[in-house]
């Protein structure tokens, strides 16, 4: 089975605002264990990154300026991603923002199977905080 658990950074928070992906990260499974095969790639948004959003993650517009496009990495994006099983921390959040990007250049949205494991966390820990920071600290 071949798993790919994948993560986004992003210039805000709303696709609805035309926020867009600037950083997408992913690590390859199979049979439950790392491969060593991964994927990561800074894009250019081609817009300027919301201050809470570089609070966040610490990427600058200027570090941005000579980044390709998403349409120019979207060919190696699917061919790394094949039929894999995706692996997501509020997945909601990471497929909304790469769906907002395949539409803006013509492609279909993903159609791979997907596990979130914030809805995993929520069941696990009711009540309690499911971030990835909180998560560490607890397990």
């Amino acid at each position: 089975m071949r798993q790919i658990v994948l993560d986004t950074e992003t210039t805000g928070l709303e696709t609805s605002q035309d926020h867009r992906i600037i950083e997408i990260g992913c690590v390859e499974m199979v049979d439950r264990k790392l491969t060593g095969r991964h994927y990561h790639q800074y894009v250019n948004p081609q817009r300027k990154i919301d201050e809470g959003a570089m609070e966040v993650h610490g990427i600058t517009d200027q570090f941005l300026k000579d980044k390709p496009l998403f349409e120019g990495i979207v060919s190696d994006f699917f061919e790394f991603l094949g039929g894999a099983e995706l692996i997501i921390h509020n997945a909601s959040f990471d497929i909304g923002f790469i769906n907002h990007e395949l539409i803006n250049c013509g492609k279909d949205k993903l159609s791979n199977t997907k596990i979130d494991t914030v809805s995993i966390a929520r069941e696990k820990y009711p009540g309690q905080s499911v971030s990835l920071d909180a998560l560490c600290k607890r397990l």
